[in-house]
């Protein structure tokens, strides 16, 4: 896509004062989950809010949900998951791909919300300047079923196990042949503008999915680890001047550290799956500076 940058002759806010929160993997479809993010308040007016993906399939939704956070949070910033790139049949907008994508980067700049396609905002908040890095990466297959070599291999690993994502249906990846392609062009203009970022100021990279492997080894069907990511991103903590890397997706919130780089999984999830453990304690995590486990 063009990418065309907002500009505003606004003051940018700049979080000094506040905290940088995150959260993911909103689902608010189901109302238990709706319940929750209309009860969701900033600590202090400053604060920034990062939101790393799966917040609806709907548009109408996605626009709801990230307006009402946009109008109490002094900054949000969105990178997209898998959810809100289906091309759900109830969705009255039907695109598909990276029309459907743009569609989304459009409806936020509508909202003031931040995107991958917007410039990377800094903030100056305790512990900072960190500049704040949403990607928009999806996965190539290549974190494989246990046992095979190759995509086909894999994916009929995950399908004789009855282990397989939705996305197989709702995630069309128009104009590319498959989603690897887009994904492997993602990763290359990604990476593009990473390069091109100031080294002395620290990132926090926002992901739906993380940028390594490990952190999909806990999963109870190894199968489903294909659609959690790409091999091609597994250094880019340690290429990269990281503070922080923030995802969801697999909705298991937990803290780790892969070369000494905090990795935050800052996912709510489907309330079947909070019944049973908790609620994330708080649902909003603080993630830079690191809070204390």
């Amino acid at each position: 896509m063009t990418t065309e940058y907002r500009t505003s002759t606004q003051p940018e806010p700049t979080g000094a004062g506040g905290r940088l929160l995150a959260v993911s993997d909103l689902h608010i479809t189901y109302q238990e989950n709706r319940d929750l993010v209309e009860k969701l308040q900033p600590t202090t007016p400053d604060d920034w809010l990062i939101v790393a993906g799966d917040v609806a399939e709907l548009t109408t939704s996605i626009e709801w949900t990230l307006g009402l956070l946009a109008e109490r949070f002094a900054r949000v910033v969105w990178a997209p998951g898998n959810h809100e790139l289906w091309t759900h049949p109830e969705d009255p907008v039907q695109l598909r791909g990276v029309a459907r994508y743009e569609h989304l980067v459009e409806l936020c700049r509508g909202l003031g919300v931040v995107t991958p396609e917007d410039p990377y905002p800094v903030w100056q908040g305790a512990g900072g300047p960190v500049a704040v890095a949403p990607l928009f990466l999806l996965y190539d297959y290549s974190f494989r079923a246990p046992g095979t070599t190759t995509k086909e291999d894999s994916l009929a690993a995950a399908y004789e196990s009855g282990i397989v994502c939705a996305d197989e249906r709702m995630l069309h990846p128009d104009p590319f042949p498959d989603r690897d392609s887009w994904c492997r062009e993602r990763v290359r203009l990604t990476e593009q503008r990473l390069a091109a970022c100031d080294p002395d100021v620290p990132l926090v990279l926002v992901n739906h999915y993380p940028l390594v492997r490990h952190p999909t080894e806990i999963l109870w069907y190894p199968e489903f680890a294909q659609w959690c990511g790409t091999e091609l991103t597994a250094d880019w903590h340690r290429r990269f001047n990281t503070a922080a890397m923030i995802y969801g997706h697999l909705h298991i919130p937990r803290k780790t550290s892969y070369d000494g780089v905090p990795f935050e999984e800052v996912s709510l999830g489907y309330p079947r799956e909070w019944r049973r453990r908790g609620l994330p304690n708080p649902l909003l995590r603080e993630v830079f500076p690191r809070a204390a486990s």
